[in-house]
Parts: C-alpha cells; sequence; structure tokens
C-alpha cells in the first residue's frame, strides 16, 4: 500500500503548449505498471481551456466546481457543471475548460497505451471557444 498525503506532491501550472490562460493541475494518482491509470484535478480560471487532444483509450471528467465548457471535433459547445461525469471515447478530438466568467475543476482519468496518455493538437481560437 502507497499512501499519497494531501500536500505531498506539488501544483503545477498547465503549459503554454496544451492550455490557453492560467490552469492549475494537482496530481492525485500514477501507480507504476502494470497499472495504466492516471488522474488528475486540475483548476481552470475564467476563460481557460485546454488545446485539442485526443486520448487513446479515453478519458473520464468529473466536474467538481465552478462552470465549465467541453466540446467534440464537430459538435456543440456543451456546458458542464459540478457532478457531472463526461466519457470521451478514445480518440475522439475534443477540448474542456472554464466559462468566460467563471472557473472550472475537475478530475481527469485516463488511462495510458504504452506509456502514453493523450496526443495534443492544436491551440482552440477564440473563435472556437466563443462558439
Amino acid at each position: 500500500m502507497d499512501i499519497k498525503r494531501s500536500g505531498s506532491r506539488p501544483s503545477g501550472k498547465g503549459p503554454a503548449d496544451y492550455f490557453t490562460g492560467t490552469v492549475r493541475v494537482d496530481p492525485l494518482f500514477n501507480p507504476p505498471a502494470p497499472a495504466r491509470v492516471v488522474g488528475a484535478s486540475v483548476t481552470f480560471e475564467p476563460g481557460a481551456r485546454t488545446a485539442w487532444h485526443t486520448h487513446p483509450l479515453g478519458q473520464t471528467l468529473i466536474v467538481t466546481g465552478g462552470c465549465g465548457r467541453a466540446q467534440r471535433w464537430g459538435g456543440p459547445i456543451e456546458e458542464i457543471r459540478p457532478g457531472d461525469v463526461v466519457w470521451i471515447p478514445p480518440a475522439e478530438k475534443h477540448w474542456h475548460g472554464a466559462t468566460p466568467a467563471t472557473a472550472m475543476t475537475h478530475i481527469a482519468i485516463q488511462e495510458q497505451l504504452d506509456g502514453k496518455a493523450v496526443d495534443w493538437m492544436e491551440q482552440v481560437s477564440d473563435e472556437q471557444y466563443q462558439g
């Protein structure tokens, strides 16, 4: 058994290559192989969002605070709120983040395939974000 104590892992800033705006990533779990699931709590300040991306084995988002947005490629922007659970299928191009006026926090859970959990793509433009 391995217990990770609250506050024992530092928060990180979401890198500008993969995020627009101010984003904080708090690691939750990343167990050693053969386990392959990883998870983090991610907080997006108003207007912040991910770049377009996919996950080789899919992703689950559990919204824990605020109000956010999520969109799959070619689909409408969806509003997401605390208690919502979002499943993104493998290889589905998508983005997620806060609304323009409200921060949003979610827990992101995804599995790694050959050590990789995400494939990052281009940034979401302001026009795409505004819908």
